[in-house]
């Protein structure tokens, strides 16, 4: 073989090789995938939620504010995250009869690690424990969810779970041959202690959400409640824990839910207080009014009668498209109905023709519509800003005021002022002079067909003041730039300098957002 033929011999060679590896990973995702059978759900009896406490602190503090204000619900808006985190501390330390946990995400950080252990201490304390769980994200969790499933008082559950309970290369072959069936997730976020109180909204647990990531912290909301709406949620929390759309964990993974994986994580989570001792996330709490004010018992709420609160069914993804959302359901007629404004706050921002085509509407009828999104900067899925960017130009030249979220660079620092950097993850609205909603539900695509999703609306004038003063806040120059057009072009401004493209973003945020723009993948977005 002479010396100017190997070359090309060799390109020829190593890029078959290439072809047929290529080939072998993917025929070996398709056998990983078709041997991963999930088992049939073992048949369990329909559980209710427990009647609400007559006693403990819960009760001693909400029995005489609900006997003052009959057949009414209180509400309170908590948008800080200390506060967020100190509520689900303390009321799982004060819970005597029940704690129900419905999450999408449950790090295991050291707010997540906390919280896991008041679950544990309310268990150890007789405290009736459920756990519901969507299994995207808590199956790289399985041992430690299952090793708290040991405790006779805790039972944990899986929405929409795989058969394979580890393993990346295991994970991407179901997804390779049950991609339908996988890509239906459960968004839904509840915290309901002793059936008296509940928090409801767009808060997962883990450190970014409770304002203690030394990176960006998330800028979210949750709605505090007690009364009638709590027996609403808690029905809610009855029909994902009895729907077939979940599996035991204990069904799951048998081997794991042991009492030798209960003792070791008892172990590592009795060393958590040690951890936040040594934070800074400690003086925080200490420094916290609002946390102060919560450990004495403080804290108003807002009582109304008018209210609803709306969840999509656990099995959303069997029926008809148009039948699938139950939170567009409940909002698209009070857009309709807005008369005055129309506050919208949605991180995760692709209105596609429909949504363009309401917020125009209302906008044509003389209502005052705005949206805080993120920007491209401070999106952390920058493939959906691609989806939002189509319908930017409609929406501001049909009047929609529209302003999106900076990112406040650099390591977040622990202060009572808040991270120095930022992501929107809020979900709320602001409907005339006295409706709100607050949930987990996002203005885009995945959240009207693919995700569950709930939240709650309510009427009353103070907490309508209240959300859109934290629109006003976070969409002033300090937080956000508003997006307009000059000369035809779009223009981004905070006020003191005008950008003519997407401001502070990467280009690998940019080439992202493009190519997201130009595929057809908004319906996954």
């Amino acid at each position: 073989m002479s010396a100017s033929s190997a070359g090309p011999l060799h390109r020829r060679a190593t890029a078959c090789l290439r072809r047929c590896r290529g080939l072998a990973l993917l025929g070996a995702l398709v056998m990983l995938g078709a041997c991963a059978q999930l088992p049939p759900r073992a048949d369990t009896p329909p559980q209710a939620s427990l009647p609400p406490a007559t006693e403990g602190r819960i009760a001693e503090r909400l029995v005489p504010a609900l006997a003052a204000h009959p057949g009414l619900s209180g509400f309170r808006l908590v948008s800080d995250g200390t506060e967020a985190y100190a509520l689900r501390a303390f009321s799982a330390q004060a819970a005597s009869r029940s704690l129900d946990i419905q999450t999408y995400i449950w790090h295991a950080d050291l707010t997540g690690k906390l919280l896991a252990r008041q679950a544990l201490l309310a268990a150890d304390r007789g405290v009736r424990v459920r756990i519901l769980a969507d299994d995207l994200d808590a199956r790289a969790k399985n041992t430690g969810l299952a090793a708290l499933d040991a405790h006779p008082l805790i039972e944990v559950r899986l929405y929409n779970p795989m058969a394979s309970r580890s393993g990346k290369l295991a994970m991407a072959g179901e997804f390779s041959t049950g991609f339908k069936r996988l890509n239906h997730r459960m968004h839904n976020k509840s915290w309901i202690a002793d059936g008296r109180m509940a928090l409801v909204g767009g808060r997962n647990l883990g450190n970014e959400y409770f304002g203690a990531s030394e990176g960006p912290n998330f800028v979210d909301l949750d709605v505090l409640m007690a009364g009638p709406v709590v027996d609403a949620v808690a029905s809610n929390f009855d029909r994902f824990w009895n729907s077939p759309s979940n599996h035991p964990i204990a069904q799951l993974s048998p081997e794991a839910v042991t009492d030798g994986n209960l003792a070791r994580l008892r172990t590592l989570l009795d060393a958590v207080p040690g951890e936040v001792a040594a934070s800074a996330y400690a003086r925080v709490l200490r420094e916290d009014p609002r946390v102060q004010s919560l450990i004495e018992g403080g804290g108003q709420l807002h009582w109304s009668g008018r209210w609803r609160f709306v969840s999509d069914d656990p099995l959303k993804a069997r029926l008809p498209m148009e039948q699938r959302s139950e939170v567009v359901g409940a909002l698209l007629p009070e857009i309709g109905a807005a008369t005055g404004r129309l506050l919208v706050i949605s991180p995760y921002f692709v209105p596609g023709e429909r949504g363009t085509a309401e917020l125009v509407g209302a906008s044509a009828r003389q209502v005052d519509v705005r949206v805080l999104t993120n920007s491209l900067a401070a999106n952390d899925v920058a493939a959906v800003h691609g989806g939002y960017s189509r319908y930017r130009r409609a929406l501001v030249e049909g009047g929609v005021k529209l302003w999106e979220l900076k990112p406040s660079g650099g390591p977040a620092r622990f202060s009572l002022a808040g991270s120095s950097g930022s992501s929107l993850h809020t979900k709320a609205m602001v409907i005339d002079g006295d409706g709100i909603f607050v949930g987990s539900y996002n203005l885009d695509p995945r959240s009207t067909s693919l995700n569950c999703e709930q939240g709650v609306l309510v009427e009353h004038a103070a907490l309508a003041a209240e959300l859109a003063t934290l629109f006003e806040r976070q969409s002033d120059g300090d937080h956000a730039w508003r997006v307009g057009l000059a000369d035809g072009d779009l223009r981004w401004s905070d006020g003191t300098q005008t950008w003519t493209r997407e401001p502070e973003a990467t280009a690998s945020q940019r080439t992202l957002a493009w190519l997201t723009r130009i595929l057809p993948v908004e319906s996954q977005l």
